[in-house]
């Protein structure tokens, strides 16, 4: 039997640290089609904002929100150290800058996700993948957080939560791993 919810709107929206909002396409990517991009070394907003492709990215939050929040909608705002602190100390009264924030919600919305690009690119960087890896890790590790899980206080469910969806969507350690090692 069908679910109410046949596909949950999965939003994304890039603000650019000096611009403003960010468009919805990716840049043109016809010369190499499906390529990541790496950005080495340390990586300022602008050019990670430009560096980076959306339409992937997009359709890995869809895909993986569908799997841990399965018909609920998520947004997700990617931006700056700047707006992460201020939204940091806003609502969790914490006055610094990180890379992923969960907003938690109920009934058919799971909540919001905000992440730091500056904070991707700068992981992305120290662990040696490229930033669009870094997203999608932080991406997965809020969606479980907007799943009810906390690695905080939960004796390690969340770690290995993480450590299967990380195999299964093929990515490399994610946060609650790093932490530990």
């Amino acid at each position: 039997m069908p679910s109410a919810i046949q596909r949950a709107e999965i939003s994304i929206l890039f603000r650019h640290p000096s611009k403003g909002f960010g468009r919805t396409t990716e840049p043109d990517s016809a010369e190499h089609p499906g390529a990541q991009r790496r950005v080495k070394g340390r990586v300022g907003p602008v050019r990670a904002f430009t560096a980076i492709r959306r339409r992937p990215l997009r359709e890995f939050l869809i895909e993986t929100a569908s799997l841990v929040t399965p018909g609920r909608s998520v947004n997700c705002l990617i931006t700056d150290d700047h707006e992460l602190r201020e939204l940091n100390r806003r609502f969790l009264r914490k006055d610094y800058a990180t890379d992923v924030l969960s907003f938690p919600s109920a009934g058919n919305h799971a909540g919001e996700l905000a992440i730091s690009l500056d904070r991707a690119a700068e992981q992305a960087a120290a662990f040696g993948h490229s930033i669009e890896e870094e997203l999608r890790i932080l991406m997965l590790h809020g969606l479980l957080h907007l799943a009810g899980m906390d690695h905080e206080t939960d004796s390690g469910e969340m770690a290995r939560a993480e450590a299967r969806w990380r195999k299964r969507l093929q990515l490399p350690p994610g946060l609650v791993e790093r932490a530990h090692a």
